[in-house]
């Protein structure tokens, strides 16, 4: 046998196809990282065949580790790191790599961004209110917690805003995302349900029900009522009877969890959602908007003029929480003697009076806690205001206020007043059910989430800070699909790479 034969008899003993070549490298790999491991008894060896096969499919096609982080959310859990800072795992570092694909498509040119896109108002608030904050943080009390604000914050506008604008090309990707998210919402809300049912669906089990996907009972809430929309219409512009079926399963679920989750915020919004649906269908967003306003001037003046915000400091023995009885919270709570509620007053009178000392820049992102027990007044403490939990003001608009000043705070009103009129004008501009399916469902859903600001600050809360900003983006693509009709690519276009 010559020279020339022997690798033509050898070549023909080797697999053909591609996919035979790969299987055949990755089980070489495991058996070479498996034997490191085992010799060298260093087990972290292990991880290196599933992380090389994740790597080159991260560099082939990225849009999977977005969709792995929208699935991951719903199981995300906060741990505690040194210096009092925290990292919700795993969403965190899977925002980090969605993160750097996004930059280096940018920065390689393989992924370009329109100049109407950087235009765009919504996009100019959202960067205009990151600028502040950043100045803030200059000037802030803690410079350290302000940092990991911001690096918090550019993390979830490039992977939930910028790549979400990459990811969803036509309608039918919106109900993609979504579904990927409420995928996950099911599997957790599933396992929370049985949990709460073993106990008889009870006012006083729902917080150890929800452990250990959702921090407490308002974010599991807030969770559900922020999918509600978008469930309800992915069935109803789904094309197969199965896939319809499916999202009705959903909503009935993610219906029931709000309701059996004895939140009053949530319970609320949802209802107030089919107002607000009225609100744009009939166009008074305006007068919504200006009725507002005016209202929370007139309420502002009142309670300052003369100190009268004094007349309404809680009775300390008479605030109480009614742990076992969701009737009596509600009545303690119209009463003004539900805990809850008298301990946010509480920490609203701290950050009117916070604002008052730094009305400009404020102290600082992620600077509340503790710096708001300086300007507490005693007369409105309550005996949960220890506040063991760390948690800041129960209401976003005051927590901007206090941390932010008021460039902060306006800026953000006029992001929100914004994008709620766009919902009303996309609405009415819509012919295509299709397409008023997705305005409705990112709507309702931005409309919800603001809702919940008002009792909670949920914008950097990794499970409902993502859809504030997903909604936004959604709202934009609808608006460039129904101005420029060649922005909605077909559907065999090229994906995003790295």
């Amino acid at each position: 046998m010559n020279r020339l034969t022997l690798p033509v008899a050898w070549r023909r003993r080797l697999p053909a196809d591609a996919l035979t070549w790969l299987y055949s490298a990755f089980v070489l790999l495991l058996l070479v990282c498996g034997s490191i491991a085992l010799l060298a008894d260093v087990l972290w060896w292990w991880l290196v065949p599933l992380a090389v096969p994740a790597v080159v499919a991260l560099l082939q096609d990225w849009r999977w580790a977005y969709y792995l982080l929208l699935f991951s959310l719903a199981f995300s859990h906060e741990i505690n790191l040194p210096s009092g800072l925290s990292t919700d795992i795993p969403s965190e570092p899977l925002m980090l790599v969605v993160t750097g694909c996004c930059l280096a498509a940018l920065i390689t040119g393989s992924v370009r961004l329109p100049a109407r896109l950087l235009r765009h108002p919504l996009v100019l608030l959202v960067f205009l209110a990151w600028l502040w904050a950043a100045a803030c943080t200059l000037v802030s009390v803690d410079v350290l917690k302000s940092v990991k604000y911001l690096l918090a914050k550019t993390w979830y506008l490039l992977p939930f805003g910028l790549v979400t604008w990459l990811v969803v090309r036509r309608p039918a990707h919106v109900w993609r995302v979504a579904g990927c998210y409420a995928f996950g919402v099911f599997i957790s809300t599933l396992y929370t349900v049985v949990r709460h049912a073993s106990h008889g669906f009870s006012f006083d089990t729902i917080h150890q029900a929800v452990q250990p996907f959702f921090r407490n009972h308002v974010i599991y809430a807030a969770t559900l009522a922020l999918l509600i929309p978008y469930v309800w219409y992915a069935a109803r512009a789904a094309e197969t009877r199965w896939a319809r079926r499916l999202w009705l399963a959903a909503f009935g679920l993610f219906l029931f969890g709000v309701f059996t989750s004895f939140t009053r915020a949530s319970i609320l919004a949802v209802v107030l959602s089919g107002g607000f649906y009225c609100v744009i269908r009939w166009r008074l967003t305006r007068l919504v908007l200006i009725g507002s306003a005016m209202a929370t001037l007139i309420a502002v003046g009142y309670f300052v003029q003369q100190n009268k915000y004094l007349l309404y400091a809680p009775d300390y023995e008479k605030t109480v929480f009614y742990g076992d009885n969701f009737e009596k919270h509600l009545e303690a709570t119209y009463k003004l003697e539900d805990v809850s509620g008298m301990e946010r007053l509480y920490r609203w009178v701290a950050a009117a009076r916070m604002f008052h000392d730094k009305p400009i820049t404020g102290t600082g992102p992620s600077t509340f806690y503790p710096e708001y027990k300086h300007y507490t007044v005693k007369s409105f403490r309550t005996y949960v205001s220890d506040n063991p939990e760390h948690s800041t003001t129960h209401n976003y608009f005051l927590l901007l206020l206090a941390e932010q000043g008021l460039p902060g705070l306006l800026l953000f009103v006029l992001l929100l007043s914004t994008a709620l009129l766009l919902i009303e004008r996309l609405y009415h501009q819509t012919r295509l059910p299709s397409l008023r399916y997705v305005v409705l469902a990112a709507g309702l859903s931005f409309y919800i989430i603001v809702f919940h600001l008002l009792l909670n600050e949920l914008v950097e809360v990794d499970k409902i800070g993502s859809f504030f900003f997903i909604a936004l983006v959604i709202l934009i693509r609808v608006q460039e699909w129904v101005s420029y009709p060649e922005a909605a690519l077909p559907i065999d276009s090229p994906s995003p790479r790295a």
